[in-house]
């Protein structure tokens, strides 16, 4: 999905600046401000002591005409680089996605917003902790604050430099970053003491960070640039969702529409340009990165699509690279629990139906029930790869709270699923899912297919908006002054209703009226 622009909603404006006279001897920072004011849509400007500093030789040799970078924030306009107007050299910005497992980076060309080059790494910090519990525990030891910035700064400042030098430019080039993450993340990268986040009332030490400059956390950029992080709601709604809710564009939609990121928790935004709720639930990990044993995220190698055909249940697989298989993501996962079902070989309870599966139901050294997906022979691994029942039961548990959080979420405003106008899906989980093998497990709502749209990363969308659409940071302060969020932990309907939804596809089988079983 790629955000709709016009060239004069972006970041750069050119502008003619009058020229001193002994009539007119108003400071060279005033009327480039004045200036800009003109062709910007109200609110003062403000320049920064980087921007005044290189102003007054630079206006003179652009004979005064210049090309500014500007952000608006807080009611007025922070110009964040300026250039003379005909100067051909490029002026970029750079959106982050500062995730908990992986931080994504794209650079942007601010004249017309393209993207010219991205990269990816995994996040160092998981090398002091895979998650974020262990972080913030982390932090509280001495220096372990300055460890966990300086090493995800670090990262991101490499991996910048490289892509820098890889498309032919300098962090001189870049004048404005936007850094999309979660409320633990966001603190971590900024050096902001986490404690308090997990521990009641869960207060973070800010919501809304202050424009920054590239000394302040040290990001290797120009010094008259700025930085913008995505403010976050509290302690269970990050930044990161709030641009994703940016990209999709739901807050603009007069139908309600929903948006589901799917990672460690399943979070859930509802709504449209009027209201939105907002919640958060434990149904990701077996959906986002496979089951146990054999669960990888999606990598070379591992099996991202699974057909059943009848009427002899010949397995076809489809592994990413097309190499023999290795493990199994959860979109595949979730794609071999629906045809399973629709084969026979799984119950409504999720159970495997020996005389369905054949030899292919085996038993491990524990008297476990595994069905052999890949024998050794075949696989890259050279053993067999097997689900066993506790896989499918942890599956069944994450389905039935995906679907339960949704149910909830659309009830508490008096909607049900059948009205939603569109529902988005965001994240690798959301780009690589069926959404046909999701109904028939009972995991997504039973909708019409053409209301399902995959956005992919919608945090390092809502990110690279900043650097294209100058509207974008009123909607992000808007976006965050219009959700509420719903505690799903002291909610009695949701309980209720997920010891329903663990069957498949649901206790009440008419919900899903596309489910036909061939078995």
């Amino acid at each position: 999905m790629t955000p709709t622009r016009t060239p004069a909603d972006g970041c750069l404006h050119n502008v003619e600046v009058p020229q001193p006279s002994l009539e007119n001897n108003t400071a060279d920072a005033e009327r480039l401000a004045e200036a800009l004011e003109k062709v910007l849509d109200g609110g003062p400007v403000h320049l920064g002591h980087a921007v005044v500093r290189r102003l007054p030789s630079m206006l003179r040799a652009a004979d005064h005409r210049l090309r500014c970078a500007v952000i608006r924030y807080g009611g007025h306009w922070q110009v964040c680089g300026i250039r003379p107007a005909d100067d051909a050299a490029p002026m970029t910005g750079l959106a982050v996605d500062l995730g908990t497992t992986r931080v994504v980076l794209r650079l942007v060309d601010l004249a017309g917003g393209e993207t010219l080059a991205e990269t990816a790494f995994d996040n160092p910090q998981i090398e002091i902790g895979p998650d974020i519990l262990t972080r913030i525990h982390h932090a509280e030891k001495p220096g372990g604050l300055e460890q966990l910035q300086e090493c995800v700064i670090t990262g991101i400042g490499n991996a910048l430099e490289a892509l820098l030098t890889d498309s032919g430019r300098s962090p001189q080039d870049v004048f404005l970053t936007a850094v999309a993450g979660n409320t633990a993340m966001t603190h971590l990268f900024l050096g902001l003491e986490p404690r308090w986040i997990i521990r009641e009332p869960y207060i973070p030490a800010v919501n809304r960070p202050e424009l920054l400059t590239p000394r302040d956390v040290g990001i290797p950029m120009n010094d008259m640039g700025r930085i913008f992080v995505f403010p976050n709601i509290g302690s269970y709604f990050g930044g990161d969702l709030i641009a994703g809710i940016l990209f999709s564009g739901m807050d603009t939609r007069e139908q309600p529409a929903i948006l589901v990121d799917v990672g460690t928790n399943a979070e859930v935004v509802l709504g449209n340009r009027d209201w939105l709720m907002a919640c958060a639930g434990a149904a990701g990990p077996a959906l986002e990165s496979g089951v146990a044993g054999i669960g990888m995220m999606a990598a070379p190698g591992v099996i991202e699509r699974v057909t059943i055909h009848p009427p002899d249940r010949r397995f076809e697989l489809r592994t990413i690279g097309g190499l023999p298989p290795v493990g199994i993501c959860g979109s595949g996962v979730i794609d071999l629990a629906a045809h399973l079902f629709i084969s026979g070989m799984i119950d409504i309870r999720g159970r495997f139906v020996p005389e369905k599966c054949g030899d292919r139901l085996v038993k491990d050294e524990n008297g476990i029930a595994q069905l052999v997906l890949v024998p050794a022979e075949k696989s890259g691994t050279g053993r067999d790869l097997t689900i066993g029942q506790p896989d499918l039961d942890s599956l069944m548990r994450s389905k039935a709270a995906m679907y339960t959080i949704l149910e909830t979420i659309t009830d508490s405003v008096g909607l049900s699923m059948e009205e939603l106008d569109k529902f988005f899906v965001a994240g690798t989980f959301g780009s690589l899912i069926d959404p046909v093998s999701a109904i028939r497990i009972g995991m997504l709502p039973d909708l019409p297919l053409e209301r399902y749209e995959a956005i992919g990363n919608s945090s390092l969308g809502g990110a690279t908006q900043i650097l294209t659409d100058c509207s974008a940071t009123g909607r992000v302060e808007a976006i965050r002054q219009r959700i509420t969020y719903m505690e799903l932990n002291v909610n009695q309907d949701f309980m209720n209703r997920f010891s329903a939804a663990k069957f498949l596809p649901h206790t009440h089988p008419e919900r899903f009226p596309s489910v036909k079983v061939w078995g």
